[in-house]
């Protein structure tokens, strides 16, 4: 039985937690209820941390944000690191430090400058780089195509053309698709095309990879011992736009003796459609956490717990 309550601080929760047996579980209201939470209020803290005896952080998907209860709450208990939070920063730490090669990353999702810092803190460690999504448009206008009216981001164009000539110096591979769908708005019911990517006409937009590109990706992914990705390969959600991400996911899965590890909330949504999260290696559960962590960043829920 889980006791639970409409507040997460004060008289009427240590009471709660002072009646509790033995193996007795009791929830506590949503902390983002209340101002101190994301604001890391020392108070708030304090009084989080009053009737408690242990603090176990087992939230991965909020440990990049140094808010009360993953932050404040730490330098007032003896905190720890629960199973789920490590198996996370164990399989990510892989990936940044100890890859079994050669390794992917497959990047997607509709903006270059959301992944610029994960690319750049990769290079050099992966392999071959994937590229699909709204972003590969960004990509291809930095090596001069025309991608009609597709999301260009132009502050990112001289970034992008500096990691195409870095990973040239490297012997970093990247692959980018080779046809693409197309619509004129990304609307269910749409007419689509598919074209090559530097064959987009005016006012028509990229919101997809085409079939031919699955292939080649699929034959890229060969070998490959270790594979990251991160964002999808389109607007999944929509039908007209989802099969390229759908396609790569059953790719990713069947790779033999691959370690395949997916990060980003878009990326996880989608094969949770599927019903395929048990086929990968490691799923992340978060979001931005993953993202910043794989960037190399310290996160501040889980620099604490190392102590």
């Amino acid at each position: 039985e889980v006791q639970c309550l409409d507040d997460s601080i004060g008289s009427d929760v240590q009471d709660k937690i002072n009646s509790l047996k033995p193996g007795g579980i009791l929830l506590l209201e949503n902390l983002r209820f209340y101002p101190g939470e994301e604001k890391n209020d020392e108070e708030f803290s304090r009084l989080l941390a009053k009737p408690v005896d242990l603090f176990v952080n087992d939230a991965f998907g909020t440990a990049h944000r140094a808010h009360a209860s993953t932050f404040g709450v730490t330098a007032l208990l003896p905190s720890c690191a629960g199973f789920l939070l490590e198996e996370e920063v164990e399989m990510l730490s892989q990936v940044v430090q100890n890859p079994i090669r050669p390794l992917a990353a497959v990047m997607g999702g509709a903006k270059i400058g959301d992944k610029i810092p994960l690319i750049q803190n990769l290079m050099g460690k992966v392999d071959t780089f994937i590229i699909g999504g709204g972003m590969a448009a960004t990509f291809y206008f930095a090596q001069g195509f025309s991608v009609g009216a597709s999301l260009i981001e132009e502050n990112y164009l001289g970034l992008v053309k500096e990691i195409l000539l870095e990973g040239e110096e490297k012997g970093v591979k990247f692959c980018l698709p080779i046809d693409v769908v197309i619509a004129q708005e990304p609307l269910a019911g749409t007419e689509t095309k598919i074209c090559k990517p530097n064959e987009v006409p005016d006012n028509w937009k990229i919101f997809d990879v085409g079939p031919e590109t699955i292939g080649v990706f699929s034959a890229a992914l060969e070998g490959i011992k270790t594979v990251l990705w991160n964002g999808p390969m389109g607007i999944f959600e929509i039908p007209e736009f989802s099969k390229g991400t759908y396609q790569l996911a059953d790719v990713i899965r069947s790779l033999p003796e691959t370690r395949t590890i997916v990060g980003g909330g878009s990326t996880v949504e989608a094969i949770a459609a599927m019903g395929i999260e048990g086929e990968f290696t490691h799923v992340s559960t978060g979001g931005g956490a993953s993202l910043e962590f794989l960037e190399g960043r310290t996160l501040p829920g889980i620099k604490p717990l190392y102590k």
